[in-house]
């Protein structure tokens, strides 16, 4: 949700970062001529000139358009390189095509793409999903966004309730569900900026609360309304914020309570471990949703369950063969080719030793870019997590999603994405995420503080004046 707040901590004027971002756009426009070409081609086919709105989205006057990924390498068509620091906004949270997953997909191609029919690699991603995040039962879809729209709708027919409780500012994809935000009034707010899917009837699909509020969350799961919690164990959508102590016990605890499903999403959390955060801090959700990684960057997702609820399925809808009682999945789901593509990248790329390596790096860059904001002496906090960090604008941490956008300055964000940008650089867009892979050295981690280092040490020479 872009708006036009500005953090006050924020180190120039208007008029500096204005100049800045001047010189800037004038750099990036010299450097990526053939861009500008194909994107001016591009309006006449495709609106606004990208093939999906988020790639138009980097807060510049037109996008980057791309040649080559490899590793943790972009090249774009007027040949400029770049670390990549984004990879796919966690699709390609392993590095761009996996030689594993790069070699399955290049010989399943050639032995089926779909058929509507299992393969018996199907039976080895259930295996190991349930070794990674315990729960027994799997299901495959084609995104996450698909993946939790169908829990949702399990958890709805198994209790009879309509509303589902999510996170204020939080992402699980585009569902209605999950869209409504908490307003400057503190409640859902049905028109202006915060209304992010107009003509939906929020009151009648949502219940908002924001994280780490306790308080609130047991005050709405008290209405018995709400089918399930869709929450992910870290925010990672506005900047990243991380749970109380507690708070995931709670979460549980109060969600038993009220007979109201736990669905916990993973789908970038899962850059927390071999299990995701799930495993790695002993959660217990009746659900879990993952896609984007888990077959190197190829469409595909999954939902996991207890044997109890798999139970509970069969006994509402009584098990006629295996057909499907609730619409649920489509054509191309679990082909042949994205299930082939999961079980190489789960077993042979996503390994404990992988993530040995991203936490190293982790570590590595935000060791760094904490020791800039204590050179410079400048009011800002970093927050780690897994294979992630996160440069917030504000000088404590964030503890829910109206805090950490109240310190959003997109102004600022954006001058300093493209900033790195041109100097060959790429992290996340919407906000200030980093992502390492196991294919990051330890020389491209440098690289990327150095960046910093340049940008911010400018940055703080002009506030001073």
């Amino acid at each position: 949700m872009i708006t036009d707040k500005k953090t006050p901590y924020r180190l120039v004027s208007d008029e500096q970062l204005s100049q800045l971002r001047a010189r800037e756009d004038k750099l990036f426009v010299e450097r990526t001529r053939k861009s500008k070409e194909t994107f001016d081609n591009a309006q006449e086919m495709l609106l606004n000139g990208v093939p999906m709105p988020w790639m138009g989205d980097w807060g510049t006057s037109y996008p980057v358009f791309i040649s080559t990924a490899y590793k943790n390498r972009l090249t774009d068509i007027d040949d400029n390189v770049y670390i990549d620091f984004c990879l796919g906004d966690t699709g390609a949270m392993f590095g761009h095509s996996p030689e594993a997953t790069a070699n399955i997909v290049s010989k399943q191609v050639r032995q089926g793409i779909t058929t509507m029919m299992p393969s018996t690699d199907s039976l080895e991603i259930g295996k190991e999903l349930g070794k990674r995040f315990g729960l027994p039962l799997w299901q495959v879809a084609m995104t996450a966004t698909e993946a939790n729209r169908y829990v949702i709708r399990i958890c709805r027919t198994l209790t009879g309730r309509p509303k589902v409780l999510s996170i204020n500012e939080s992402y699980h994809g585009s569902l209605d569900e999950t869209l409504p935000h908490i307003g400057p009034k503190g409640k859902l707010e049905l028109r202006s900026e915060y209304d992010m899917n107009p003509g939906v009837p929020k009151e009648a699909l949502s219940r908002v609360v924001e994280f780490n509020d306790i308080e609130a969350l047991e005050r709405e799961l008290a209405h018995k309304d709400c089918a399930c919690v869709l929450a992910e164990p870290i925010m990672t959508n506005c900047g990243m914020v991380l749970p109380d102590a507690g708070y995931h016990e709670k979460l549980r605890e109060l969600c038993t309570k009220y007979g109201t499903y736990l669905i916990i999403d993973e789908t970038h959390t899962f850059s927390n471990g071999y299990g995701g955060y799930t495993k790695a801090y002993g959660l217990k959700p009746d659900f879990i949703t993952l896609g984007k990684s888990i077959a190197g960057g190829i469409p595909v997702a999954v939902y996991g369950f207890t044997k109890e609820i798999g139970a509970s399925i069969n006994e509402t809808f009584g098990r006629k063969g295996v057909s499907d009682p609730m619409g649920i999945s489509g054509t191309l789901s679990a082909n042949a080719f994205a299930i082939a593509a999961m079980r190489e990248t789960l077993q042979k790329v996503a390994t404990p030793e992988a993530f040995e390596k991203m936490f190293a790096g982790q570590e590595r860059l935000s060791d760094g870019l904490d020791a800039i904001l204590s050179k410079y002496n400048i009011p800002w906090s970093l927050t780690r997590s897994g294979a992630r960090c996160e440069l917030q604008f504000m000088p404590t941490l964030p503890k829910n999603g109206t805090n950490a956008k109240d310190h959003f300055d997109w102004e600022l964000m954006y001058y300093t994405h493209i900033y790195l940008s041109n100097r060959g650089i790429v992290i996340t867009p919407f906000h200030n995420m980093m992502l390492i892979s196991p294919v990051t050295s330890d020389e491209d981690i440098d690289c990327l503080i150095k960046g910093w280092d340049d940008c911010l040490a400018e940055l703080a020479e002009l506030g001073r004046k």
